[in-house]
């Protein structure tokens, strides 16, 4: 709060002072002080007069249109009374010959109560100078009263009683109080029910401790509220809003309460406001606020949210401490009292006057002073000092101009600062004022003059006008000044008048229905908003003589406007009320021509006038004479945000606004193809066609993109509209913009691409009958879909066009006339012209309508000649036609067609004709019921039920046996038709149960299963029982029949009890069954190959090994090598799958057999160097071939001595000549054998070296031991020599390694694997380059 002046009195130094506000106006403040006098000031501090008193003042007040002061002093029985208007003072004898001691003026008639020290009182009446003494209204010293706005008064006095008076002084209530009253006051309490009007409620602070209230319409239940001891005495109260009373205590507390008779005694609001203490409170219901003082400051609340504090003021000089506030009426401003004698009076209210020019603005900043500023473009603020306070400001582009009533002065705004130029005097009062460069507009008295502002006396005049002028009727309601033009309206036919101020000529008139009250240009002058008396707005270009555009929406209580300076945004402004500032974007290229949008309102903040509109912020200016900011919520996409809602909302405000470039961005950051999409239709609506291409570029809508660019090169703008209005889905707004162009015929072109028939014959009667036909036949087409079937013949007809040109189309609008006819009852005319009619597709239609119709005969007939024969004759069977259903037959391809015939045919007795017809329907259970009842072929129903498994059908066939008594046949049947029980029963009477068993196969049920067990149990038939409990799961009853089977049974016994075994998992079968196997249930061991076979259906591969190993070497000793050899490379693959190591004596008796075998390949191909290397190895370990000894010693001998390994061969010879092999020599070689020993030779081929395929060292390339790296080493199957890592390939069966170049070799003569035996080629063998994955010496254990 600015401070505006402070009165300080030498005579009243150090006392407290009393002040009263003139009321209503508030124009002067009355002071009085110790000294015998009151000082009147006016609202500025300077002194109007001064009222010399006998005594000191007691007390004075203002009648209640604040023309009159009255006062009363000590010593003198005179009411000293001063005129406002005129300034003089004027006395009247009251009269009365005691001390008077309280005064008070009515609230509602010019009467004066005064009351006395001894409780007399008089009533004056200003306007009639009647006097009306009341004595003995109290006892004792009236203190305090107050009228009520029915003209009741109260009294206070200090015989502690309260009197209520009427207007005559009489008595109307009395009523007595605990203490001395104080503050009495007349209100409204806060009832449920409001049983009288007026103010019914009289309140009092008793003894300074309780607040009396007391409801002349409830006399005997009078309310007295106490208060909380800390608080203090009662300094002050104030009623204020509905019912409620705001009370300043003592101790610094300010506390609010209602008087609402269910809230009385509660306190609603408590706040400790000054620490030491408060001396006075005040409200005003004009600002709607409330202050304290206390100490020394002063505090004001807003009375809607009192917890905030609006404003503090301190008083730091003002160390006494202050005394009372008070408020003027119009709230403006506030006087506080101190307690050393001086007065401050602060503005809390300014008037808000402001005006604007382009981003300049004028207002008032203190009550004599005004600020121009312009923020926009970065000038300082100035403050300049004005001699009067003004009721209107007015601000051009170097100008400004303040007044009041007829007068207004006049500054310059140069470079050279601010300069007082000249006051004008004008005719009239000046209703408002209007600046620009040159000229001012003074509004007067419903005429406006305008003059120059500079400029000699003379040229003024010869410079000044008078408007309206003469052939314009009424009276000028508003006006205002643009750089080049001047508008204004009248009340007389609504004209709105627009003049050229170079040459005072009128440019344009328009002429509304109603008087128009405001007008609102926009800088340049082009665009014209107007506010007509029934509140209506309308925006009008006076430069182009356009129609009115109506203003959608306007509020009625709008009280200003203004456009928008920002350049880009020169079509949005903002109208505004007291609340909400509501903001528009007036777009004048669109393809709905000029349109006005309301984008959105903005809540104003309260008591604040917009001045200024840039950028989306409005310039307010407040109550306190200062400006603030207000963004608009319709320009939010100024601001950064993130949320998509957020992002969205601002899209569409930008899109509202046309700005484009920010709404490109926010659909950037958006990022999704609706923001694109919303932006696209937004160009198109501006007819942005360039924008609007890089917009679905971007939502990639290749099909808007390339309408866009077809249409770029369009110069006629309703053509160009026209399309974009099409684009957009607005067709008839389309319709009419294309035939408002010089293209028209585009409008036909569209309702017929959109099919709107109707308007598109409209249009073709009036731009193109040539396209009648055309149009008629497409609209019959689409009449004939929905069933309209009148119209459609109709339009047909009317499409024929009898040009041989258009042959198809008169073809097409033929058939439309035969189905239409036919539609319509006219069944002859209808099938004729589809006869003719070249069309299957027409006979075929036209068929469907007359078979719906149950015209069967003509429906058939045209079926028939349309070639459609399944129908035909589906037709001709619904009429019973059966010769034209035979004729047809051949070339009927439907079943069902075929089912009926046969079905005739069947009760006609044509028994081989109804079963070929039942065999072209595939009906396949009749077609065996007719062969076997009525042909008897049951070969034929045999084979039928064998091709189609029918089994209906093999029911039939099934019976067919049983009365034959061939049951093997009928229980094949009856498990065909899944009749197991039938078959099972059937299979026991006729002991069949091996064949009902081999029958029902894998397809049976666990039960059946079960029934088939339990039958050969009771047969003691234990094979098959143990059998099919094994299939039932039943796996312990299996194994008990398995090992009770007879010894002709034995083996296959064997082999299912251990598959029984596998399956079940359960150790005590498997512990029953080995020790059957290993004889100690019946004292006869069973062979070991049934144990190896046991632990591999266990999947106990390490026993199967060592099982297997054992059954190698019972095979090796009993000379079968090759079995020996297949058994343990079964088991090595097995263990291989299984990923389980290799025992190293499985791989080493494998290799050793494996060599064995390879002697006979290599003898056999020649290559006895190989043979020989083989069977040194073999006779190395001869002790693993105990049968074939000496064999394999001699062919050693002659092996090696054939392949030049003589000391080998010796060494071996050697052998042979002991005694145990001596005589088991083979009689041709022994004498070989024996010279070879006497005559021993040692000379020996030296074998080569190859690299190990693990280390690389070079060892002999039989050598399967790395002397190196300590491994075991692969061999090669083709030849039993180690592995080479450049050289190697595996058999693609076993994967077994081979040296790849002997591999290849050894395949050019032989057909198998060596080793797993399997059919192999050269071309199926590759060469491995990395054989990493198969150097695995781990696999195998040690």
């Amino acid at each position: 709060m600015k401070r505006v002046f402070t009165l300080a009195d030498r005579g009243w130094h150090g006392s407290t002072l009393q002040y009263k506000w003139q009321k209503t106006l508030g124009n002067y403040i009355a002071v009085s002080g110790p000294d015998s006098s009151v000082k009147i000031y006016d609202r500025h501090g300077h002194k109007k007069n001064e009222l010399t008193l006998p005594g000191r003042c007691i007390a004075m007040d203002w009648d209640k249109d604040g023309d009159t002061l009255a006062v009363i002093a000590e010593k003198s029985s005179s009411i000293h009374l001063w005129d406002a208007n005129v300034n003089k003072s004027s006395q009247i004898d009251s009269g009365m010959r005691d001390q008077m001691s309280f005064i008070l003026w009515s609230k509602t008639s010019p009467l004066l109560a005064v009351g006395t020290a001894k409780g007399n009182l008089l009533i004056y009446n200003q306007q009639t100078s009647r006097k009306i003494p009341v004595l003995g209204k109290h006892t004792k010293r009236i203190t305090c009263g107050c009228w009520s706005s029915q003209n009741l008064l109260a009294l206070g006095s200090e015989d502690r009683t309260i009197t209520i008076s009427n207007h005559e002084g009489d008595t109307v209530r009395q009523m007595s109080v605990r203490a001395d009253p104080a503050d009495i006051q007349f209100s409204v309490m806060k009832t449920d029910e409001r049983s009288s009007p007026g103010e019914s409620t009289v309140s009092v602070a008793v003894g300074k401790k309780t607040l009396f209230l007391y409801n002349l319409n409830d006399p005997d239940n009078p309310i007295e509220l106490a208060f909380q001891p800390r608080y203090g005495h009662i300094i002050s109260y104030r009623w204020y809003g509905d019912g409620y009373i705001m009370i300043g205590f003592s101790q610094g507390y300010f506390v609010v309460i209602s008087t609402h008779i269910k809230e009385i005694g509660q306190e609603l609001f408590q706040a400790h406001n000054h620490k030491d203490s408060l001396t006075s409170v005040a409200i005003s219901p004009t600002l709607n606020k409330a202050a304290s003082c206390g100490d020394n400051s002063i505090k004001i609340h807003d009375l809607s949210e009192l917890k905030e504090m609006h404003a503090i003021v301190n008083l730091d000089d003002e160390t006494k401490g202050l005394d009372q506030l008070s408020w003027t009426d119009d709230g403006q401003l506030l006087a506080v009292s101190t307690q050393r004698g001086t007065l401050h009076v602060f503005l809390t209210r300014l008037p808000i006057l402001g005006a604007s020019w382009g981003t300049r603005l004028a207002y008032l900043t203190s009550l004599l002073e005004v600020t121009v500023s312009n923020q926009v473009e970065g000038e300082a603020p100035v403050v300049i000092a004005v001699e009067v306070e003004p009721s209107f400001i007015a601000v051009g582009p170097d100008h400004l101009a303040v007044g009041m009533n007829n007068r207004a002065w006049f500054y310059s705004l140069g470079d050279r600062g601010v300069q007082k130029m000249k006051d004008v005097e004008y005719l009239g009062t000046i209703g408002s004022m209007c600046l620009n460069s040159d000229y001012a507009a003074a509004l007067l008295d419903g005429k406006v003059q305008l003059h120059m502002i500079e400029g000699e006396e003379q040229e003024e005049q010869r410079q000044t006008r008078l408007f309206p002028d003469k052939d314009i009727p009424g009276r000028i309601l508003s006006h205002a000044l643009t750089n080049d033009f001047l508008f204004y309206s009248t009340d007389q036919a609504g004209m709105v008048v627009c003049v050229l101020l170079e040459g005072w000529q009128v440019v344009s008139r328009f002429s509304l229905s109603v008087a128009v009250r405001r007008v609102f240009p926009d800088p340049n002058g082009t665009r014209l908003v107007v506010i007509d008396d029934k509140s209506d707005g309308f925006l009008l270009c006076p430069t182009s003589q356009e129609d009115l555009q109506d203003i959608a929406g306007f509020p009625p209580s709008i009280t200003g406007l203004l456009w928008e300076n920002w350049p880009a945004d020169r079509g949005v402004f903002v109208a505004y009320d007291d609340d909400k500032a509501y903001t528009y974007a007036f777009h004048k290229n669109t393809i709905y021509g000029p349109q006005v949008e309301l984008v959105g309102n903005t809540k104003l903040p309260f008591s604040q006038k917009p001045l200024l509109l840039y950028n989306g912020e409005l310039v307010c200016q407040t109550q306190s004479g200062q400006t603030s900011t207000v963004a608009l919520s319709t320009h939010t996409f100024l601001t950064h945000t993130h949320t998509v809602e957020e992002l969205r909302k601002q899209l569409t405000q930008a899109l509202q606004l046309k700005r484009l470039p920010e709404a490109w961005e926010l659909c950037r950051a958006l990022g999704s193809v609706e923001g694109w999409g919303d932006m696209g239709r937004a160009c198109l609506v501006h007819m942005e066609l360039q924008l609007a291409g890089r917009v679905y570029r971007m939502s990639s809508n290749i099909g808007m993109v390339m309408s866009l660019e077809d249409i770029q090169g369009i110069e006629d703008r309703n053509l160009l509209a026209g399309h974009l209005a099409m684009f957009l889905n607005e067709y008839n707004r389309a319709q009419d913009l294309y035939l408002s162009s010089s293209c028209p015929i585009a409008a036909l072109e569209m309702r017929r691409d959109l099919q709107h028939w109707d308007s598109a014959l409209m249009l073709a009667r009036r731009l193109a009958q040539d396209q009648i036909p055309f149009i008629s036949k497409e609209y019959a087409v689409q009449l004939e879909f929905i069933g309209e079937y009148v119209s459609a013949l109709a339009h047909y007809e009317k499409g024929l066009t009898l040009n041989t040109q258009f042959q198809e189309h008169d073809e097409a609008c033929q058939g439309g006339v035969a189905r239409m006819s036919i539609r319509m009852g006219d069944i002859r005319k209808g099938a004729g012209l589809a006869i003719q009619h070249p069309s299957r597709t027409l006979k075929k239609d036209c068929g469907a309508i007359l078979e719906s119709m149950k015209q069967f005969s003509e429906a058939a007939q045209l079926y028939e000649k349309g070639l459609y024969y399944d129908k035909a004759a589906s037709v001709y069977i619904r009429c019973k036609n059966w010769a034209k259903v035979g004729e047809l037959l051949p070339q009927v391809s439907s079943p069902k067609i075929h089912l009926q015939y046969a079905k005739a045919k069947e009760v006609d007795g044509r028994y081989q004709e109804a079963a070929q017809a039942y065999e072209s329907a595939r009906d396949w259970d009749n077609l065996i019921r007719v062969l076997l009842e009525h042909l008897n072929s049951p070969e034929d129903a045999v084979r039928i039920v064998r091709e189609t498994e029918s089994i209906d059908g093999a029911k039939m066939v099934a019976r067919f046996f049983l009365r034959l008594n061939d049951y093997g046949s009928a229980i094949q049947f009856l498990v065909l038709s899944h009749c197991n029980d039938e078959a099972f029963q059937l299979a026991q009477q006729h002991r069949q149960m091996e064949l009902y068993a081999d029958i029902i196969g894998s397809e049976a049920t666990q039960e059946d299963y079960q029934s088939i067990a339990l039958y050969f149990e009771g047969e003691k038939t234990h094979l098959q029982a143990g059998r099919f409990f094994q299939k039932c799961g039943q796996y312990s009853r299996a194994l008990k029949h398995f090992l009770k089977c007879p010894n002709s049974d034995d083996n296959l016994a064997i082999e299912m009890a251990i598959e029984t075994v596998g399956q079940a998992k359960e150790d005590s079968l498997t512990n029953q069954l080995i020790d059957y196997l290993m004889g100690e249930s019946d004292g006869m061991p069973k062979d070991a190959k049934y144990l190896f076979r046991l632990y591999m259906a266990l999947q106990q591969y390490r026993e199967a090994a060592r099982t297997a190993i054992i059954i190698a070497r019972e095979e090796q000793s009993a000379g079968n090598y090759r079995h020996a050899h297949d058994v343990l490379f079964s088991m090595y693959t097995e263990l291989k799958t299984q990923e389980i190591k290799i025992p190293a004596e499985m791989n080493t008796n494998l290799m050793i057999l494996h060599s064995y075998i390879l002697v006979k390949v290599h003898v056999k191909r020649g290559d006895h160097l190989k043979g020989a290397r083989m069977l040194i190895r073999v006779s190395n370990n001869i002790s693993k071939f105990p049968s074939h000894i000496v064999p394999i010693l001699t062919s050693a001998v002659i092996e090696c001595h054939r392949a030049g390994l003589r000391n080998s061969a010796f060494s071996f010879a050697a052998m042979l000549m002991r005694p145990e092999y001596r005589n088991k020599i083979d009689p041709k070689y022994r004498k070989k054998i024996e010279a070879m020993v006497r005559r021993p030779d040692t000379s020996e081929v030296d074998e080569e070296d190859t690299p190990c395929p693990s280390c690389g060292f070079q060892l002999p390339q039989n050598e399967l031991l790395c002397i190196s790296c300590k491994n075991n080493l692969p061999y090669c199957i083709a030849t039993g020599r180690h592995m080479i890592k450049e050289d190697w390939s595996v058999c693609p069966h076993c994967e077994f390694p081979a040296l790849y170049s002997q591999f290849i070799l050894l395949l050019e003569t032989e057909t198998v694997c060596p080793m797993c035996s399997e059919s192999l080629s050269v071309n199926q063998v590759k060469k491995i380059s990395d054989c990493s994955t198969y150097l695995h010496p781990d696999q195998v254990e040690t």
